[in-house]
């Protein structure tokens, strides 16, 4: 079983980066809509993990209101 991390870092003026790790193919673009959900998004990379297959893999993120 393959583990799965995300690496938060948070700069001194309060920016910060994350890389999601272990996550493979789309799956973590649901990972990285919760987080983007703190701030304002400058800019984003696609690891090569994100062109890995992961079958049946399945990520729901829901807001309650």
């Amino acid at each position: 079983m393959n583990r799965e991390e995300i690496e938060i870092a948070i700069a001194p003026d309060g920016r910060i980066e994350y890389t999601i790790k272990g996550v493979k193919g789309p799956a973590c673009e649901s990972v990285s809509q919760l987080l983007e959900r703190l701030g304002r998004v400058e800019s984003a990379e696609r690891t090569t993990e994100y062109y890995d297959q992961e079958p049946d893999l399945r990520i729901q993120v829901s807001q309650d209101e």
